[in-house]
This record gives C-alpha cells, sequence and structure tokens, in this order.
C-alpha cells in the first residue's frame, strides 16, 4: 500500500507521485484509486488499487540502483537478434515488466541501433517510451529536472556507443 507523497513507477507509463487517494464511481462500481501526478508531460492518472499488484506499480528506485543503472548503460550493446519482430517483441516483453534494468537494455540497445542502423518507425516510437519512462524515473530518483536527466541518459549511452 503506498500513500499520499510516495514516487511510484507505472509500468508502460512512467514515475510520479501519488496525489491523493479518492474513491469514485465507475459503471455503478465504488473503488478507490491512487491519483498520481506524473511530472513529465504534466499528466494525471487514476489507478484503481485493488489492481495495484497485478499493474506492477512499485516505488521509485534509490540512489543505489540509479548507480547501477548508469553504468548497465553505460556497458556497450550485447547481442541483439537481427530479426526486427523477435527484437520488437523481446523489447516490448522488457518494457512491460516494469524493471528499471530491462527498461535500460531497451533505452540502451535502441539507441545504438538507432545511432548504427536506423529504426523503423514501430522500432522508434519504442525507444522515445521507453527513454520517457526511464527518464522520468531518473529524475524523481535523482531529484533532477527531466532535460538534466534526460541528458545525463543520452551522454552515458553515447559514451558506451564510442566505446
Amino acid at each position: 500500500m503506498f500513500n499520499v507523497g510516495d514516487k511510484v513507477v507505472y509500468p508502460m507509463h512512467g514515475a510520479g507521485i501519488i496525489e491523493s487517494i479518492e474513491e469514485k464511481e465507475i459503471l455503478g462500481e465504488s473503488q478507490k484509486y491512487y491519483v498520481m501526478r506524473m511530472p513529465i508531460g504534466d499528466m494525471k492518472v487514476m489507478i484503481p488499487m485493488a489492481k495495484v499488484d497485478n499493474i506492477g506499480l512499485r516505488e521509485v528506485v534509490d540512489e543505489q540502483t540509479i548507480a547501477e543503472v548508469i553504468q548497465r548503460l553505460g556497458v556497450p550493446e550485447s547481442d541483439v537478434s537481427s530479426n526486427w519482430n523477435r527484437r520488437y517483441r523481446a523489447n516490448l516483453d522488457k518494457m512491460k515488466s516494469g524493471n528499471i534494468y530491462d527498461m535500460a537494455d531497451v533505452v540502451r540497445t535502441l539507441m545504438i541501433r538507432e545511432k548504427e542502423k536506423g529504426l523503423s518507425t514501430g522500432e522508434r516510437k519504442m525507444l522515445d517510451n521507453a527513454r520517457q519512462i526511464l527518464v522520468s524515473e531518473l529524475a524523481l530518483a535523482k531529484n533532477m529536472d527531466e532535460g538534466q536527466a534526460l541528458d545525463l541518459l543520452d551522454e552515458t549511452v553515447t559514451s558506451s556507443a564510442k566505446a
């Protein structure tokens, strides 16, 4: 159970702060919802409290984990399938997991692939979405703004691509 003010990550959407807990009646059914404000995109999301475990809502990671993620972003790309469809499905599964390390892998491999060979429209959208999700968590975990988090991400991956 989360509380107002907690920093949380909503897989496939990004990180935000729980602003309130409200009870709403939707389609004749009354439920409690977390109301989460997402600083990037200035959006509010209502998450049914009863489905938090199924959704995979989790707390924003700590400084130690962020340091490990940044280190992982700096490691040159490992072997990735050349089959577009297989690669896309594997990356989508990683993103759905909500695991920050998996998200970092998706961002790193797609950014490097984009620089070397270019991306299809589907993979370009996936990269944009994955970057936004990762940047939102980096920004909240390190108390920085979106631009600083994006610069940190880009610099780390770009330096690994040169290695």
